[in-house]
């Protein structure tokens, strides 16, 4: 990971700089995995950002404002209680590791100050918020390790806490130059950045590869191939970093795509990725790390609070899947009905014929001149007795194919139903979005509804946009908004829009009564695209109406419409 021990050392230095002395004015914690610090102090107001998050485990302060949940998790209440009215006294790092150890003077339930230790291990998917008292006793933490979880490292309540396991590398810090070149080049079968990775404490592949570029001219090579001219320059390019570190002297760099996709960071220029990379400077490093996982971090605290509903949702897909897959198996044994009704009516025209105790019966088939007809038979039964029982095999498979047809129409539309809110929940990006899908699958059934003493939010508005032309463009966010903005709040006359037989967002035209332009059309067609299962897609087929030719069957689920008097534009599904 690019976070390593050198740039956490910067992080280290910048929120000395900012936050010592700042007194814990707010305690969020966001989601599971992440806590939010408001610090207040020396004319400035702060917000640090610790991240436990596999995928993106940091600590930086942030612009950024983060939805909280309605309730806070246990975790933030118990560090409200220890934290609360605390002041930031010392931030340390322990050589060149990628953790973090944050001190606070607070004070307990009797009035009496104490030292509070707030442990941020920065290590991937091992990411953890350990909290301490004064002599380290673990607290609590937001990840708590067990012995069934890690038999060399456990983080419970009550148990001292020790820091992750040293590795075997030398730190920048406390080695001499020559010793660490000597360590560097011990291993002459090795490439020269995965020995430096190996050698040195704190350094991410991204640098280590960087200090190789810039030594061996853009080579990556094994040590036993390169000049005595290469080594030197090696050397010196280990000295640079020591100095670096030690000074804290970086500067934080992003590199982006041509595109302008992040791509990685650094606390040095990057130039190995050449003109696939832009490496680019930006004023500090927690404005470095807010611009890198933005978009990144956006989409997964998202995923992490629709997780739930994204279970119920797939086991609810499955479960009428399923029971669709039998029904249609059943319609389809239920189809040779009439050979039933055939075979009694043939039994009955020549019961003279036949006796009870016999196993099949060879008829004509007077339906089907000259064809003979073997036909089952039931010898504890009379002939009369096996015709009836042919009867109600024919009448039972006849209900059967009624009820059978009905249950697999619902069960089609309860399918179709589930992906609308897959898509919706695809396309949430706040919790009161989140909220809103929570509560209509409360309403229809799916889940339980959530006992809060809140009174619960506003109904969110439509995502508003106003066309090339001028023409307001309105874009459902759910099912229920979708039913309001289509049903309730928009006028007879508005073009409605819909990305045809697929789950999407209703899109509204308000025409005020005005002649809808071929641009605006264009434009809301894909709108309406781009708000469905379509998105990302190639041409997709948008069906346009008047509301008036849209309407709701009785009994639907919220979005499901009928809609007549159509015409179909296609547009690219961006």
């Amino acid at each position: 990971m690019a976070l390593d021990g050198i740039f956490l050392h910067h992080l280290c230095a910048e929120i000395k700089a900012q936050a010592l002395g700042c007194k814990v004015d707010k305690l969020h914690q966001p989601n599971r995995d992440e806590l939010l610090i408001a610090l207040r102090g020396n004319g400035q107001s702060l917000r640090l950002l610790v991240s436990a998050r596999a995928n993106s485990p940091r600590i930086h302060f942030t612009d950024f404002k983060l939805e909280n949940p309605d309730t806070p998790p246990m975790f933030c209440m118990l560090l409200r209680k220890k934290l609360g009215g605390g002041r930031l006294v010392d931030v340390a790092q322990p050589g060149l590791e990628r953790v973090l150890c944050l001190t606070f003077e607070a004070f307990n339930e009797l009035g009496d100050r104490v030292t509070i230790r707030l442990y941020a291990e920065i290590m991937g998917r091992y990411s953890n918020i350990i909290i301490t008292d004064e002599n380290d006793i673990i607290i609590d933490a937001i990840h708590r390790v067990d012995a069934s979880m890690s038999s060399q490292r456990l983080v419970l309540p009550g148990i001292k806490y020790t820091l992750p396991p040293f590795q075997d590398k030398l730190n920048l810090l406390e080695c001499h130059e020559e010793q660490l070149f000597s360590r560097v080049i011990q291993d002459r079968g090795q490439t020269l950045s995965k020995a430096i990775l190996n050698g040195v404490q704190g350094v991410s592949p991204i640098v280590c590869r960087e200090l190789a570029h810039l030594a061996a001219y853009g080579k990556d090579e094994r040590l036993e191939l390169l000049s005595e001219n290469i080594l030197l320059r090696a050397a010196s390019q280990l000295k640079k970093l020591k100095s670096v570190a030690s000074e804290a002297s970086g500067r934080p760099f992003i590199v982006k795509s041509p595109e302008g996709a992040p791509i990685d960071f650094s606390f040095m220029d990057i130039m190995q990725y050449g003109l696939k990379g832009i490496a680019s400077e930006l004023a500090n490093f927690s404005a470095l790390l807010d611009v890198f996982y933005a978009q990144k971090d956006s989409s997964e605290r998202m995923r992490i609070r629709a997780h739930d509903l994204l279970q119920v949702l797939a086991s609810n897909a499955e479960r009428v899947s399923r029971k669709l897959n039998l029904q249609r198996a059943e319609l389809e044994s239920s189809a040779n009905r009439d050979t039933y009704r055939v075979y009694g009516d043939l039994l009955n025209s020549n019961l003279y014929k036949l006796s009870k105790g016999e196993y099949v019966a060879e008829l004509e088939n007077f339906y089907t001149e000259g064809e003979m007809v073997r036909i089952p038979l039931d010898p504890t039964l009379t002939p009369a007795q096996n015709a009836q029982r042919y009867y109600r095999d024919y009448r039972k498979a006849a209900t059967a194919e009624k009820m059978l047809t009905e249950l697999i129409t619902q069960g089609e539309a309860e399918l179709e139903y589930i992906e609308t809110v897959f898509d919706a929940l695809s396309r949430a990006t706040t919790e009161r979005e989140l909220g809103e899908i929570r509560a209509e699958l409360a309403e229809q059934g799916y889940i339980r509804r959530q006992k809060t003493a809140r009174r619960p939010p506003a109904a969110m508005p439509p995502i508003e946009l106003s066309s090339t032309d001028g023409f307001t463009i309105l874009v459902g966010r759910n099912n229920r908004q979708n039913d309001r903005l289509t049903l309730k709040e928009s006028s007879k006359q508005d073009i409605w829009l819909h990305a045809q037989r697929l789950p999407g967002a209703h899109v509204i035209i308000v025409t005020n009564g005005a002649e809808v332009p071929a641009k605006t059309m264009e434009e809301a067609a894909a709108l309406a695209a781009q708000h469905s299962r379509a998105s990302g897609g190639g041409l997709v087929p948008v069906d346009y109406t008047r509301v008036k030719n849209v309407k709701k069957p009785q009994g639907a689920k919220p979005g499901m419409v009928i809609y007549e008097q159509f015409k179909t534009i296609f547009v690219k599904g961006y």
